[in-house]
């Protein structure tokens, strides 16, 4: 089951960098309730599933929400050093030869992060399946913003659509790898937890501090995007309460 909801990861990557291909005017919308979908993953399931596990304390801290706040500042931190965001839409036009190799890196980073998406739904599969079903939705969505990333950040920075085309099927083929390896390698109980806490901090960096702001780069349809968001949100409210 891991791999099989890891192969409609691999489908959603593929589709992202299509629409990414295909389609300008509409993105927000989708990257507004991607980044929604992803906040209900980590407030309705994955925070609560990790503190659930009586899990020990650091400081008085539970290891799950110390590990949260380590993923966000890590990834913060990573993104920060590798220039990810450096550069508007506005400013790709000038960009295009002399920061390639941004792009490139950028689009390396993006395919990372699918894999540890991948792991995530093997390892939420070791918990049980409601878990495992909200973490593949919050998984499937990302990955479409992700594979749409890809490709547009690729491109944008100046690299052949040849270079865009095979990051995408790297990004794609990421979450089955990682769902594979997480399936065949149990994790004990008492760092599954921390697990479960890191990926939550990873997931809301990703929507907060990438996928939100793209999604907002069209001042003129701020509002119809924080409705999407909404929606998203609330979607993944109703799917915990279907699966619980």
């Amino acid at each position: 089951m891991p791999i099989l909801l890891s192969f409609a990861a691999f489908l959603m990557t593929l589709l992202g960098g299509l629409v990414a291909h295909r389609v300008k005017e509409r993105r927000h919308l989708v990257l507004g309730a991607a980044a929604g979908v992803m906040l209900g993953v980590v407030a309705f399931d994955l925070l609560p599933e990790a503190l659930s596990r009586e899990p020990a304390e650091l400081g008085g801290v539970p290891v799950p929400m110390l590990m949260f706040a380590l993923a966000f500042l890590g990834i913060h931190a990573v993104e920060r050093s590798m220039g990810m965001h450096d550069a508007h839409e506005g400013d790709y036009a000038s960009h295009r030869h002399s920061h390639a190799g941004v792009g490139l890196v950028a689009g390396t980073g993006l395919v990372v992060h699918s894999f540890l998406d991948g792991a995530a739904i093997g390892a939420a599969f070791q918990t049980d399946a409601t878990l495992a079903v909200a973490v593949a939705i919050g998984v499937i969505a990302h990955d479409f913003t992700d594979g749409f990333n890809t490709y547009t950040i690729t491109s944008l920075y100046g690299n052949a659509r040849r270079r865009a085309v095979l990051l995408l099927g790297l990004d794609a083929l990421a979450p089955m790898t990682g769902a594979t390896l997480t399936s065949l390698i149990a994790i004990p109980a008492g760092i599954l937890g921390a697990y479960l806490g890191m990926f939550a901090g990873f997931l809301l960096y990703l929507a907060t501090s990438d996928i939100l702001p793209e999604a907002h780069t069209t001042s003129r349809a701020a509002a119809p995007t924080l409705l999407a968001t909404v929606a998203g949100t609330a979607f993944m409210w109703v799917v915990i309460a279907l699966t619980d």
